[in-house]
């Protein structure tokens, strides 16, 4: 059994890269791909503390882009060689682009009469801060009972302290992902197109034919009609299969590495010698 979608507190999960090279261990996983969003932090720090407990270990990564002007998480794994420098250059300029988000998002929950600094939220998103770091902040100061709260009230599209931040285009992702020797893989396509599937099959055809090499079939969000549909995706537009649980740790407590929610996820070796196989 194998995780190709998880996240450590680099990101916007709890557990640090150690405790969830762990945790893979504890579960007897045979592979776990790190994809926190916009960074390789916490790979890097996984790196050789999963060499050492003899865990396999795949570099990853989860791209937040804009498709048909709605936001399309991409997931881009790299099974042969580390990205490149300019790869990595490239990244930083979408680091940079949340960071400004953050700056705004700030002053949006300042004018709405919440007392909160962007140093406060920084202390807990580490690498990368994201909303669930102003989520827990919001907690703690009593602005929210629990994260669900706080998005429904503050952070979420509708609510009032939200803020857009800057997407790259899916096509430019995907060729970025290319040129540094990585496989892209759309994340969760159940949210995608309001999971309407016949606009999700037309998607999902153009962002192949940009060359997309992959599409995430198992995913704790994903009922078994989900998994038969974006099977039948995959075979149809000659597209690689991926999946993982989405491990959040205590921001998604629901979802459990491996097992994904009430243990509906069991993802086979095999889907990783397939995504190596169907090198695009």
């Amino acid at each position: 059994m194998i995780d190709l979608h998880s996240h450590t507190d680099q990101s916007d999960g709890t557990f640090t890269p150690a405790e969830l090279v762990a945790e893979a261990k504890k579960l007897g996983l045979e592979a776990l791909a790190i994809t926190d969003h916009d960074t390789f932090k916490g790979y890097e720090i996984a790196r050789p503390i999963a060499a050492e407990a003899g865990l396999e270990l795949l570099c990853g990564i989860e791209l937040s882009t804009k498709f048909g002007g709605a936001t399309v998480h991409m997931l881009a794994y790299f099974p042969w060689e580390p990205p490149p420098p300019d790869f990595c250059g490239w990244l930083e300029g979408l680091l940079e682009s949340r960071r400004e988000r953050n700056r705004l998002l700030i002053l949006k929950l300042q004018s709405l009469g919440l007392d909160i600094t962007l140093e406060e939220v920084e202390i807990k998103g580490r690498t990368l801060t994201a909303r669930p770091h102003f989520g827990r902040v919001l907690m703690e100061k009593g602005y929210a009972s629990s994260m669900q709260e706080a998005f429904d009230k503050y952070l979420d599209e509708s609510a009032p302290g939200y803020v857009q931040r800057r997407e790259v285009p899916v096509d430019e992702a995907i060729a970025r992902v290319k040129a540094a020797g990585g496989i892209t893989s759309l994340a969760h396509p159940v949210r995608v197109a309001k999971n309407d599937w016949d606009t999700l099959a037309v998607w999902v055809e153009k962002m192949a034919s940009a060359g997309m090499g992959a599409i995430e079939v198992f995913h704790s969000d994903h009922t078994p009609e989900n998994v038969a549909y974006y099977q039948s995706l995959g075979k149809r537009f000659n597209l690689a299969v991926t999946g993982g649980s989405d491990f959040h740790g205590g921001n998604k407590p629901t979802i459990s590495l491996g097992t994904g929610h009430r243990g509906n996820l069991a993802v086979p070796y095999s889907v990783l010698e397939g995504l190596r196989a169907g090198r695009h």
